[in-house]
């Protein structure tokens, strides 16, 4: 049997204004070499700028992902040659990255997992190819665009954990508002790294490297195909080739690229078109200040402090607006336990059905709050309060209005529910009879009161009362 060793590094575009080294705007489009000028495609004479906001945000993943931060910034040039990058040489982080030394926390399985970052680094993204039959085209509006890339020591074990922990990083990008992380717009992309050791070795095996996979279950089934490919490899004998490998999604095989390439070959060297500048301790803790709490700390006070499962709270903290929606209500006094089942059955299965975010509903966490205190109060039933949920919806009118307008208020007077409940034992004793015999009656008189109430009697009530009646019969 073999130990399967995974290390990720992860590429995710940082949203700014602007490039990491020029002027041109950063943004999404489809209408090629659109967003470019002299830094980005290379021309001669070019001087770089670094851009102040791109940085400060990957300061802040750096903290977010609990690693040590430089005492400087500092850019390297990483030399290479290929077709999208124009210059010949790429301005990194080598030396100086953002961020060493940290981790991420991920549960699989109900079990927890740190899973150890390397290095962050800020970089500039290359230019893209579209390839066709007999040549290929170059986009330049991707090139130079500010690019983190995160890179995790190989401590994975599975394509479970790889995927999960991709999801979690993605995640923390979103809640710290870093980047957009979006797969279908190339915006987040990884590279995987792979190898296979015997159970009793020492030594990891040589590492095959698959490039710029862009979705997360490529990522799941590029690792299964290669943990295969490899175990067949050495069970005949064989050896496995460090290289660079493609995944292709069509038939879901990797292919060899090139020989794989060591740091040493790029010959990095400091980049002398920026001068390095200095990190003050205020600027980090400022910094620190601006996060959020993050996806794997909420879960945890949501299950240890409200009592929800961990299945709920997964739901809940997929999407930051969601959760801070769900801290608003527990704020304004709602049971944990009944906002959360509001938020992951009704409002989120509302949300799915009409492709909205929670920015978009017309029902505040006040709202929302209101409604569920006219429950717990017994002025209207649980399926009542559904229906109250839908017409605020639709009519953009608060949980009191619609209640008031729909004469919703339930019937909590015990002598007007008894004289209903006497009312309909009295016109089906037969009825009574068969209950003593065992048959079940006893829901049809429920349906009747409900249906002389409209609706409107307080169901424990209504059930006390019939008992009562017809025990005394």
């Amino acid at each position: 049997m073999y130990k399967v060793v995974i290390g990720l590094e992860v590429h995710c575009e940082v949203k700014t204004n602007s490039k990491n080294f020029s002027s041109s705007r950063n943004t999404y489009s489809e209408y090629p070499n659109e967003n470019i000028d002299t830094v980005d495609i290379g021309l001669p004479g070019i001087l770089p700028v670094a851009n102040k906001d791109a940085f400060r945000k990957s300061l802040m993943m750096s903290l977010a992902l609990h690693c040590k931060t430089p005492d400087i910034v500092m850019f390297d040039r990483k030399n290479y040659y290929y077709p999208d990058l124009p210059k010949g040489y790429q301005i990194t982080q080598e030396t100086k990255p953002v961020g060493r030394d940290g981790y991420v926390m991920i549960n699989v399985d109900g079990i927890d997992k740190k899973i150890l970052i390397n290095n962050i680094h800020l970089e500039e993204d290359t230019a893209s190819l579209d390839h066709f039959g007999t040549y290929s085209l170059i986009d330049y509006n991707r090139s130079g665009v500010p690019l983190l890339e995160t890179v995790t020591e190989p401590c994975l074990s599975s394509a479970e954990e790889a995927v999960t922990f991709l999801e979690t990083l993605k995640g923390i990008f979103l809640y710290t508002g870093v980047s957009e992380a979006r797969t279908d717009r190339g915006q987040m992309r990884c590279d995987v790294n792979v190898s296979l050791m015997e159970d009793t070795a020492t030594e990891f095996g040589t590492k095959v490297e698959m490039k710029n996979i862009n979705s997360f279950n490529n990522v799941k089934l590029a690792i299964e195909y290669e943990i295969k490919r490899q175990t067949e490899i050495l069970k005949s004998g064989g050896k496995v080739v460090q290289e660079t490998r493609r995944f292709d999604d069509e038939d879901l095989k990797t292919y060899s690229m090139r020989s794989k390439v060591d740091a040493v070959d790029y010959k990095y060297y400091i980049e002398p078109n920026i001068p390095p500048i200095k990190i003050s301790d205020s600027l980090i803790e400022e910094i620190k200040s601006e996060i959020p709490m993050l996806q794997y700390e909420r879960v945890q006070k949501y299950m240890g402090e409200y009592g929800l499962s961990r299945y709920d709270s997964d739901i809940i903290v997929k999407d930051k607006k969601v959760s801070d929606y769900f801290e608003e209500t527990i704020k304004l006094g709602v049971d944990p336990k009944s906002s959360a089942n509001w938020l992951t059955s009704i409002i989120l299965g509302h949300l799915n059905k009409y492709e909205i975010g929670i920015d978009d509903l017309y029902l505040t966490p006040k709202m929302l709050c209101e409604l569920i205190k006219m429950v717990d109060a017994g002025k209207i039933s649980s399926k009542q309060s559904k229906q109250v949920f839908f017409k605020c919806i639709e009519e953009e009118k608060e949980p009191s209005v619609i209640v008031s307008e729909l004469g919703m208020t339930q019937i909590t007077d015990d002598k007007t529910i008894r004289d209903i409940v006497v009312k309909v034992l009295d016109e089906h004793p037969d009825l009574i009879e068969d209950h003593r015999k065992g048959k079940n009656t006893f829901d049809y008189f429920v349906g009747q009161v409900m249906k002389q109430t409209r609706g409107q009697a307080n169901p424990t009530l209504t059930k006390d009362i019939i008992l009562e009646e017809m025990e005394k019969r």
